[in-house]
C-alpha cells in the first residue's frame, strides 16, 4: 500500500476533509480496541441473560474514540521526539506511524488538534455512559485515557520505557474485555479476567512486532522499547512467550470449567501461528517481517472472535 501523500489527499471540500482526518487515526488498527469490546459484551450479556444496546453501543464508540485519540497523539510525541521522521525502515501502514505529518498530509498543529478533538468525543460519550451505568464508568474512562496519552506523551512516554507493550495489554485487552463485561452484568470474576489474558498478550504482540522495523529509530531517538533492549533474538523468544501465555490462559479456562476441552482447538492452532509468525523476527527483511505483522493481526482477529463465539455457544 502506497502512502498517504498530500496529493493524494487532498481537497477541501467536507468529503475530502473529513477522508483526510478519518485515516489519519489509523482506522485499520480499530479491530485491536473494537473485539474485545464485543467479547466482553457477549460474556456480561449472557451472565445478565440480557443486553444492554445502550451500554454496548456506547462502550463502543467511546473506546474507539480514544483509540482513534491515541493513534494520533502517538504520531503527534514520535514527531516531537523525532522518531518516525528519522525512520527509514518503517513498514507502511503497520509501522512508523501514519506518516501523516512527515509526508505533509496534516501539521503537528493540527495532528494535536484533532487528538485533542478526538479525546473529547470520547469523553463525551463517557459521560453519557456514567450517565446511563453509573460513576463507576468514570474510573475505566479516565484509566483507558490516561494509558493511551502516557504511552506517547514525551515527558512519561510509557512505550519507551520498557512499560509500553503492559501498558497496551491493559488498555486493549484487560480494560475493555473486563469493563464491557462489566457494564452488562455488575459482576467482575476470575472467568472474565482469564478471558481478557489472552486477547491482552495477542495485541502486546501485535505491538511488539510492530516494533521490530523501527527499533534503529527508536534507539536514535532515546525510546527504548523492548526490540531495541532484547534485540531481533530475545525479542523473538518475548513475542512467542505472550502466545505461549495467552494459550496457558484458554487451557485454564478449561480446567476451571468455565469453556469445554474442545474450545482449545483454536487456541493451539494460533500458539503454532505465533510461533511461525515468530521466526519472521530474525533479520531486517521487511518483505518478511510484513508477513509477520500480518499474521499477528490475523491470531488477535481470529482468537478475540473465537472467544466471542465460544461465549455465545457455550453459554446461551
Amino acid at each position: 500500500m502506497n502512502e498517504p501523500t498530500a496529493a493524494s489527499l487532498n481537497g477541501s471540500s467536507p468529503g475530502a476533509v473529513l477522508r483526510r482526518y478519518f485515516f489519519a487515526t489509523r482506522p485499520r488498527f480499530f479491530p485491536a480496541s473494537a473485539l474485545p469490546v464485543i467479547a466482553g459484551t457477549a460474556w456480561g450479556a449472557v451472565y445478565a441473560r440480557r443486553i444492554d444496546f445502550v451500554a454496548a453501543v456506547l462502550a463502543m464508540l467511546a473506546t474507539i474514540a480514544v483509540h482513534a485519540a491515541s493513534n494520533v497523539f502517538n504520531d503527534v510525541g514520535d514527531e516531537l521526539n523525532g522518531t518516525d521522521v528519522n525512520n527509514a525502515k518503517h513498514i507502511y501502514p503497520f509501522t512508523g506511524g501514519s506518516r501523516f505529518i512527515q509526508n505533509g498530509v496534516l501539521t503537528l498543529e493540527q495532528m494535536k488538534r484533532w487528538a485533542v478533538a478526538l479525546y473529547a468525543v470520547g469523553i463525551v460519550l463517557g459521560a453519557l455512559l456514567i450517565l446511563h451505568k453509573g460513576i463507576g464508568v468514570l474510573y475505566l474512562g479516565l484509566t483507558g485515557i490516561a494509558l493511551g496519552m502516557l504511552y506517547s506523551l514525551p515527558v512519561v512516554q510509557l512505550s519507551g520505557r520498557g512499560v509500553g507493550e503492559i501498558a497496551i495489554a491493559v488498555a486493549f485487552g484487560v480494560l475493555p474485555v473486563c469493563g464491557a463485561a462489566w457494564l452488562q452484568s455488575g459482576v467482575f470474576d476470575i472467568a472474565i479476567l482469564l478471558i481478557s489474558i489472552p486477547i491482552s498478550c495477542w495485541v502486546a504482540a501485535i505491538l511488539l512486532i510492530n516494533e521490530v522495523p523501527d527499533r534503529v529509530a527508536d534507539k536514535q531517538a532515546g525510546k527504548l522499547t523492548w526490540p531495541v533492549r532484547l534485540g531481533l533474538a530475545g525479542t523473538r523468544w518475548l513475542y512467542v512467550s505472550l502466545h505461549v501465555i495467552a494459550a496457558i490462559a484458554s487451557l485454564l479456562l478449561v480446567l476451571q470449567q468455565v469453556f469445554p476441552w474442545w474450545t482449545l482447538i483454536l487456541p493451539l492452532a494460533l500458539l503454532t501461528g505465533g510461533w511461525r509468525a515468530g521466526k519472521t523476527i530474525i533479520n531486517d527483511d521487511n518483505a518478511v517481517l510484513e508477513n509477520g505483522i500480518k499474521s499477528t493481526l490475523a491470531i488477535h482477529t481470529a482468537g478475540a472472535l473465537w472467544l466471542t463465539i465460544v461465549i455465545l455457544v457455550t453459554k446461551l
